[in-house]
């Protein structure tokens, strides 16, 4: 089988839990993240002659698997690695972890039981093949391996990694694309890991050349190791504080670069210490000796060509404190270098939970801006665990409506200079001063409460539904006085009365007619997978398109829809698209064994379960679910399974119905319970009995009616599940005589295409039941008046002085 991200994924964070028990999750990430780079490097090395990594004899993991039990494993696996860093000049980077560590990996049978482990746990997988996009994979799961470190790590080590999604919507605001030049430079001055500077490389198809700093030596390793999984092996990465002491300087002054991408340490105390060169980073003003936001925003900026472009991560504090950030923040947008600022949620980063923003600097033509476009995407994200995570959808967004500068209301504003720079504003850039992102108030209608009817102004806000439904609304509502209209149906009516409506049905099935078009267009492009394909340009080729298709659509948000196909790409497609890449189709929809091994902590749940008993053959199916095999070929065989089972379900609630009626106290079952429960063997212990001492006639017939009940009963679950074995078993042999077209079809359109229809049917539903809400709300809302309320009052007023004076008590 091909190595899927997920099984890599899987057995790679496996591969953690062997070293748990000694260490935190700073500490053996080093571990796990070395035995990856040898094992990637041994297989390319294998399968590409011209691999720039030159794996020597003694230097590769085939070596480590012979150490396997070896009493010197740990020294020996330093050996190996020291081997291989000497040969690619890779000393101080990969060789910093310390394999021989008995503190950490235990001392004697411990060490070398746990080391044993951890390498066949790679052994297992086979990277030569994994080229679903090209060697991303690795890179992919670095990136995995990254994030589960920097959440288990905490916050005082998470501030090396960047969340992939952050950094995507970096790459694509900052200016880089298809027109960008090989020979254009990138520059992060806090690299960390390396993964931002990759997701900006990312975006350029013919490539750019790569430059960064790092001050941590750990994580100056992490992200050379990074740049070579991802097949940047002429990347420039430096060591060194880059405040201090900038590694990229030409004399007395800074290296410039095209673009600029930066996620630095927030509000950092300690910026200055040591500062004795400032580069003419401070031109604009100092600093605060307490903060350092502005030291890299500055550094960032001066390290720009005259035409350059940068996006840097930093709280949102820089936007409006006062004193020295207020001074370097009124000349920067005096000069025109800030182009953008957007918003982001709270809670996205690992080493903080503040709301952090995107500033985006822009030299070319900053004389002429007149504006900053500003976006507050703060309330776009899904929660993660216990943080918040930008969805595809939100990503998406933000690019679009910052490329295109689109002016959203309460989400994007371009915002002049003239207003940031009045007297209210006084050069402040506090993202709520500009933009209103709060839905707007629901205003209780006091003359509605005083005299009946829903406010046209309520109904006028459902405009939306209303054109896209022209008649609904005269079919929901009639007039009642000027400027107000009563329900014409009843309140629980509301949802059915929608549903039946022409206009609505027509809605859904032009919307579905919508997704059958778009698939038809990509059909061939799917169908005619290979190992060439790219699948992140595939799925951003039919993602781009399913969100145009949309965006024309009265009421459903295409961000939304585009979010269903790909919260189904990352959940499903991708590993099917994947394994029809590497092994073709017929031979990915083969059944194979389910993996069981406790061992390694590694099991599947079978979809399919032949024989039982010691002859039990459990089976996956990767590509495509029994469920489709048997919709298609065998819906009469099911429709007759989905009948025996029903029987069988009639027959267990005869049985408890009948229990129900008879095992109570007295009851004709009475004495044939035990611990309240009756099974058929007691009721025939009971009957033996019953018969014996010659009990009542009435008991021994109920006695004789429950067991035949029981008897039926096991009948039928016998038929049933008789009757599902052999389905199980023409199903696993339908696999088998599978021919190419038929699994394409079951593929692509009755599991793909058939998927994705129904996850966007679904946002059709989420619509009705937003209009349905509202309507049923307004209608309880002004359902009756103030008099009405208070004549309902003084009637149970005088019913209780009533009553109060029957028992005597004086008002």
């Amino acid at each position: 089988m091909a190595l899927k991200k997920s099984d890599l994924y899987s057995s790679l964070w496996r591969s953690c839990d062997e070293l748990r028990g000694g260490m935190d999750a700073s500490q053996y990430k080093d571990y796990i993240l070395t035995l990856l780079f040898v094992k990637y490097v041994t297989d390319k090395a294998k399968s590409d002659p011209n691999s720039l990594i030159d794996v020597p004899a003694g230097g590769s993991f085939d070596d480590m698997i012979s150490l396997k039990g070896d009493k010197e494993i740990g020294d020996k696996i330093n050996k190996v690695i020291g081997k291989l860093a000497e040969a690619n000049a890779l000393e101080k980077v990969i060789d910093l972890a310390d394999f021989n560590d008995e503190e950490k990996l235990g001392k004697g049978k411990e060490m070398q039981d746990r080391l044993s482990k951890l390498v066949t746990i790679f052994a297992d997988l086979d990277f030569r093949g994994s080229r679903a996009e090209g060697d991303d994979l690795l890179g992919d799961a670095y990136e995995y391996l990254m994030r589960h470190f920097a959440t288990e790590a905490g916050k005082s080590k998470g501030q090396f990694y960047t969340p992939a999604e952050v950094s995507r919507v970096l790459a694509k605001v900052v200016g880089i694309g298809a027109g960008t030049r090989q020979d254009q430079t990138v520059y992060d001055p806090t690299c960390g890991s390396g993964s931002l500077l990759l997701k900006v490389a990312l975006e350029a198809p013919r490539g750019l050349t790569i430059y960064g700093q790092e001050k941590d030596n750990a994580t100056w390793a992490l992200a050379q190791m990074n740049m070579i999984l991802h097949g940047y092996e002429d990347r420039d990465i430096r060591k060194g504080d880059t405040i201090t002491s900038p590694q990229f300087t030409q004399g007395a002054r800074l290296q410039t670069f095209d673009f600029a991408v930066a996620n630095p340490p927030f509000s950092i105390k300690s910026w200055s210490n040591g500062l004795e060169n400032d580069y003419g980073r401070f031109e604009f003003g100092r600093p605060p000796e307490k903060n350092g936001d502005y030291a890299f925003l500055l550094h960032v900026l001066k390290s720009l060509k005259s035409n350059g472009k940068a996006a840097v991560i930093l709280p949102h504090g820089v936007l409006f404190r006062g004193k020295a950030e207020a001074i370097i923040r009124k000349e920067l947008l005096r000069r025109g270098y800030i182009k953008g600022i957007i918003g982001l949620p709270a809670n996205l980063f690992y080493g903080t939970g503040i709301p952090a923003c995107i500033i985006i600097l822009d030299k070319e033509n900053a004389q002429a801006r007149t504006g900053v476009f500003m976006i507050d995407a703060s309330k776009g994200f899904i929660k993660d665990g216990n943080k918040n995570r930008l969805r595809s959808q939100d990503m998406h967004k933000i690019v679009d409506v910052f490329n295109k500068q689109t002016e959203i209301e309460r989400y994007s504003r371009m915002v002049p200079l003239h207003e940031i720079a009045d007297l209210k504003n006084d050069y402040g850039l506090n993202i709520p001063r500009y933009i209103d992102s709060s839905e707007p108030e629901d205003i209780q209608d006091l003359h509605a409460h005083m005299h009946g009817g829903i406010p046209d102004r309520d109904l006028n806000v459902l405009n939306g539904y209303w054109e896209a439904f022209p008649s609904l609304r005269a079919t929901l509502f009639e007039p009642n006085r000027p400027g107000y209209s009563d329900l014409a149906v009843g309140v629980a009516e509301v949802q059915q009365t929608i549903l039946d409506s022409d206009e609505f049905q027509k809605f859904a099935t032009d919307v579905r007619g919508q997704v059958d078009d778009w698939f038809a267009a990509h059909r061939p492009a799917l169908q005619a997978l290979s190992p060439d394909t790219v699948p992140k340009d595939l799925i951003a080729q039919i993602g781009d398109d399913l969100l145009a298709r949309f965006k024309s659509n009265p009421l459903l948000d295409e961000y939304d829809v585009y979010e269903q196909l790909m919260t189904y790409w990352h959940g499903v497609m991708h590993d099917d698209v994947f394994l029809v890449m590497i092994e073709g189709w017929c031979e990915a929809a083969k059944p194979r064994k389910t993996i069981e091994d406790k061992e390694r902590k590694l099991t599947e749940t079978p979809d399919l379960i032949i024989g039982s008993g010691r002859s039990t053959t459990k089976y996956k199916m990767d590509l495509i679910p029994p469920v489709l095999v048997v919709a298609r070929y065998f819906a009469d065989e099911q429709a007759k399974v989905d009948a025996l089972l029903v029987g069988a379900e009639d027959a267990s609630r005869a049985v408890e119905e009948y229990i129900e009626e008879y095992a109570v106290e007295d009851g004709l079952l009475s004495e044939a319970m035990d611990d309240d429960k009756i099974s058929k063997a007691l009721a025939s212990t009971r009957l033996k009995v019953a018969r014996h001492e010659g009990a009542d006639r009435e008991e021994i017939k109920a006695l004789q009616h429950l067991i035949k009940l029981y008897n039926d009963e096991a009948v039928a679950k016998k038929a049933a599940k008789e009757a599902q074995a052999a389905l199980d078993l023409v199903t696993l042999k339908k696999y088998g005589d599978l021919t190419e077209p038929e699994v394409k079809r079951l593929v692509l359109d009755d599991k793909w295409h058939a998927t994705v229809t129904g996850r966007v049917a679904s946002e059709v539903e989420f619509l009705t039941l937003g209009l349905v809400t509202r309507i049923q709300q307004l209608g309880d809302r002004y359902a009756e008046t103030v008099s009405a309320l208070a004549a309902e009052f003084e009637k149970l007023e005088s019913k209780v002085a009533i009553h109060l004076a029957t028992m005597g008590v004086a008002e």
